[in-house]
Parts: structure tokens; C-alpha cells; sequence
């Protein structure tokens, strides 16, 4: 009986020592390649609870579903995951969003890569294509559907530096080292309407006329309608 008194007591003060341990300073970790948009400093100071940075708190009152809850809220988070080793130290591993786009019309920012609104970082600016015209924070759908198709693009990626979106949600874009105006016109029948501009802009840049022209249009998908200078 006095054994299990002893065991029982033993129990209850390293549990109660163990809960009332002091968290040290969070342990941050970035996952995949962007690492470059949110800090470690930012992070820890989204690392809040009760008003009060999770450092020097008893373990038994932090709640790792808010710490999770706060980062997740933050538009350059994607993804992020708070856990507590049993000796109270608190890491974080943290994804970032991607950005595919960059909208600069009377607010900037990014759009990316699941077609959702992420702020501009003081610490990095990606190189994306630009995107101007009528856009609407939340309706990005029509810019966002092409924006992901130049970016799962080996060769729009490489060449599309504008993309411009009209009031009726047309698409216009411009390419680098040429001052022409694509217009794409609506999304339909896409896929096409890319592959003739690659075949023409193939054939342009062997004959050496890129340069000659002021409109190229893609908006009938069984040809493409070249405008001189």
C-alpha cells in the first residue's frame, strides 16, 4: 500500500513539473523552397497567446490548436504545424504560400499558386508576371486560371512578363524583349490558342519579324491575326 502511495506521489509531482515547465524560445522551421516571404521574427510574433509571447509560459497553458490557428490565419502562411516536445520545446514548421502572379492596380499583391490573395513581403519580391487591367481582390478567378497555366508552362513562364485583364475579363499579355500586345481573349478553347502562338512565335523569331508587329491576336483558335507597325 505504501508503494503505491509512493508511485502514485511521484507521478503527481512530475506531472505537475512537468506541465509548470517553461517553454523556451519557439523553434522555427521552414518547409519546401519558399523561405524567402515571412521570417523567423514574424513567426515567433505570431506565436501569441493570452496577449503574451509563448516563451517563459508553463507548458500546461499552452494551446498548440490556437498557436496553429494564429499562423494559419496569416495570408503568406499556407500551412503550418505547432508541437511541444515532452522536455517543453516548442517548434513550428511552417509553409509558405507560393506566389504565381502579382496584381498592380490601386492595391498590390501577390495571387498564388491555389488562386488566393497573398500580401507583398518586405523581405522579398518574386519574379512573377505582372498582372493590370480590372481586377477585383475577390474575383480572381479568370486571372488566376491563366496565371496558373503560364506557370505550369516551361515556355509562357520564361516569356509572359504582363498579363492584362479588360473590363469584359478578356486577356491581353505581353511577352520579354518584344513590345506587342497578345490578345488571348477568353479562356476557352486555351489550350489551342496557346499552341498556335508558340508555333507563331517560333516561326517569327526564325524569320526575324518579332519586332514587326504591334497586335497579335488569338482570339479565333484556327488562326492567328498578325497587326504591322
Amino acid at each position: 500500500m505504501g508503494l503505491l502511495v509512493l508511485v502514485g506521489f511521484l507521478f503527481a509531482f512530475s506531472k505537475n513539473r512537468n506541465d509548470n515547465r517553461k517553454i523556451s524560445e519557439p523553434k522555427i522551421q521552414f518547409l519546401g523552397e519558399n523561405k524567402m516571404f515571412i521570417t523567423e521574427a514574424t513567426v515567433s510574433k505570431l506565436l501569441i497567446q493570452n496577449q503574451a509571447s509563448v516563451a517563459d509560459q508553463p507548458k500546461d497553458i499552452i494551446d498548440l490548436n490556437q498557436l496553429e490557428s494564429a499562423l494559419n490565419s496569416n495570408p503568406m502562411i499556407k500551412k503550418a504545424e505547432v508541437f511541444m516536445s515532452v522536455n517543453a520545446e516548442l517548434s513550428a514548421e511552417i509553409e509558405q504560400k507560393r506566389p504565381i502572379a502579382r496584381v498592380s492596380t490601386n492595391a498590390s499583391y501577390y495571387i498564388d499558386d491555389e488562386g488566393s490573395f497573398m500580401p507583398l513581403s518586405p523581405n522579398y519580391s518574386a519574379r512573377v508576371p505582372l498582372v493590370i487591367g480590372n481586377i477585383k481582390k475577390n474575383d480572381l478567378k479568370t486571372v488566376f486560371q491563366f496565371a496558373k497555366t503560364v506557370d505550369e508552362d516551361e515556355f509562357l513562364k520564361k516569356h509572359i512578363i504582363e498579363i492584362r485583364q479588360n473590363d469584359d475579363k478578356t486577356i491581353d499579355f505581353k511577352i520579354r524583349k518584344s513590345d506587342f500586345t497578345v490578345h488571348l481573349g477568353t479562356l476557352k478553347m486555351l489550350e489551342k490558342k496557346i499552341n498556335n502562338f508558340k508555333a507563331f512565335y517560333q516561326k517569327a523569331l526564325k524569320d526575324k519579324i518579332l519586332d514587326d508587329y504591334k497586335i497579335v491576336n488569338l482570339k479565333f483558335d484556327k488562326q492567328v491575326i498578325c497587326t504591322k507597325k
